[in-house]
């Protein structure tokens, strides 16, 4: 629904999305639901694979995903607790293995393949998936963890001699007969899982039910739009993508490689895109491209884009190379909800705002004990959306901590309505920290820098660049009488953590103290202040 208004109820301090009824029934799944719409013009085009350089229609689609919840019926995979592990780029064959789930009603636990072998380790003795799908290349990753789980592993793009593969299950037959799993109640049920870190360092995975408000907010879609998203699966707006092309006929486009202004300028043109979601990283360094042009940009009708903000300059450059009707919008959105919260389609007027709320969405303001604010009151923002949620795989704890048992959201974002109830964001979510689209938290970084013998004190933060996102840095006090230097730290940091967006990209400053509160505790954004005073990396006082 495009600009959904946003009521405000000046007695209870509320924020309320417009009310919509759901088209579909409640019994229905997602799955259910796709499955419906491919079959209809069976001979149109669904996805085209830029890196693999292939073509399915939707025809092809629906018989390979049907033939993957063949696969896994025939697996015995009858439990919201039988979960598939898909740690896979976005190839050829990924979309049919997410379907067939989808169709089967096994949750996905989704994982980005670039994580650390230990985190992937960590996430999946959460859920403890009984098969566990990957690339060639990450099967060196994966085997050990599948071994002990005692999981089947399946390839879903190259080759590995003697470990079964997606393709080879598409080469089998199907019955004829062959229907989508049915459940009462389906809505509620968890249709796929993603992941969230911990601030204590413990990974989470985060259920996502089969609520319509995934895809219903981009109703708008057509079978005339060419859909792309740079995120994998493991990404809500990954997840989104998927959906949205199976529910409303898109043509979904693909690629494998890294995102970069070069290779999204050669795929919108070649394959004339008309709607991407993107990092907001990915836009700052679109705008700030010498390569382009509103005429290589000419199809793009709309533009989203999460996860922070942008400069004011980077929002109007961008705009400007979008033709005629091409809107730029910024979203806000929560995993944990499986669904976006907010759209800005002003974004020229109201450039700092995340807009105004999506239908069936209600947000509070609060101040530290609790109490609603008002218009332009700046507190915590908690979030409903009316359904329920199955929580933290797992983790009763966490889940208790996000969600009180009102329903509400704790979001941990601060933020105010303004008085034409457009949702601004102050502060980003406490600790966590993106770079070049990767989440990681400061505490990661701490635990390995604290390791080295003449460290006494570490603090790490984020340096904000427009560009890549939040570069780590780090502030040191040093043992009495150490000697080490400031490169030192950064090159046991890289020697240490395998993902380079872990790596201290912002610099090391030795200090003699750091920054605290009152109580003793290290006072990160204090922290943070002094070290862009003092300059670059230094190993000076």
């Amino acid at each position: 629904m495009l600009h959904s208004p946003t009521k405000y109820d000046p007695k209870e301090h509320i924020w309320s999305g417009a009310r919509l009824q759901g088209l579909y029934n409640e019994d229905l799944t997602v799955g259910q639901i796709i499955f419906r719409q491919l079959r209809r013009g069976p001979q149109r085009i669904f996805q085209i694979s830029h890196t693999d350089n292939t073509r399915l229609t939707r025809g092809q689609m629906l018989e390979n995903a049907c033939k993957m919840g063949a696969y896994l019926r025939g697996q015995k995979f009858t439990m919201e607790t039988d979960i598939v592990g898909l740690m896979a780029r976005n190839t050829t064959h990924v979309a049919a293995v997410a379907y067939g789930c989808l169709f089967n009603g096994t949750p996905f636990h989704a994982v980005n393949p670039n994580l650390e072998e230990k985190t992937i380790r960590d996430l999946y003795h959460i859920t403890k998936p009984r098969i566990l799908c990957c690339d060639s290349q990450d099967y060196q990753k994966i085997k050990d963890i599948a071994e002990a789980l005692g999981a089947i592993v399946l390839i879903v793009n190259g080759k590995i001699p003697q470990v079964a593969s997606i393709p080879e299950i598409l080469k089998t037959s199907l019955s004829p007969n062959y229907e989508p799993s049915e459940f009462a109640g389906g809505i509620n049920r968890t249709m796929a899982i993603l992941c969230s870190s911990g601030t204590t360092g413990t990974p989470k995975a985060v259920t996502i039910s089969n609520s319509r408000k995934l895809f219903e907010c981009h109703s708008y879609l057509s079978s005339n739009d060419v859909q792309y998203a740079p995120s994998t699966l493991d990404w809500l707006t990954g997840l989104i993508s998927l959906v949205t092309a199976g529910v409303y006929g898109t043509v979904r486009l693909i690629s494998s490689d890294m995102f970069s202004p070069g290779h999204f300028l050669e795929i919108c043109e070649q394959h004339e895109i008309s709607w991407c979601i993107m990092a907001n990283s990915h836009v700052a360094m679109l705008a700030n491209c010498p390569q382009t042009k509103a005429q290589r940009l000419r199809s793009l009708q709309h533009l989203l884009f999460a996860g922070g903000h942008c400069l004011v300059a980077t929002l109007r450059k961008m705009q400007s190379f979008l033709h005629g009707q091409g809107i730029l919008r910024n979203a806000y959105g929560l995993t944990e909800l499986g669904a976006l919260v907010s759209y800005n389609y002003d974004t020229q007027s109201k450039p700092e705002s995340v807009g105004r709320l999506m239908a069936n969405i209600r947000v509070r303001v609060v101040d530290g004990s609790g109490q609603n604010l008002a218009v332009k009151g700046v507190g915590e923002i908690l979030l409903h959306n009316g359904q329920p949620w199955s929580g933290y795989f797992g983790n009763p704890k966490a889940t208790a901590e996000m969600q009180d048992p009102a329903g509400w959201f704790h979001t941990g974002d601060v933020g105010f309505f303004d008085e034409d109830s457009y949702l601004h964001i102050v502060e980003r979510k406490k600790d966590m920290l993106k770079y070049l689209g990767m989440m990681y938290y400061p505490h990661e970084i701490e635990e390995v820098i604290a390791q080295m013998p003449d460290v006494s004190e570490v603090c790490v933060f984020g340096l904000w660049r427009e560009q890549e996102g939040d570069a780590a840095a780090a502030s040191v006090v040093l043992r009495p009488e150490s000697r080490i230097k400031a490169f030192e730290v950064e090159a046991f940091v890289r020697d240490n953590i395998t993902v380079p967006f872990k790596h201290l990209h912002g610099g090391v400053q030795i200090v003699q103290q750091l920054a605290k509160s009152a109580n003793g505790k290290v006072n990160r954004s204090a922290v943070r202040e002094n070290y862009i005073k003092r300059g670059s990396s230094s190993s000076s006082a």
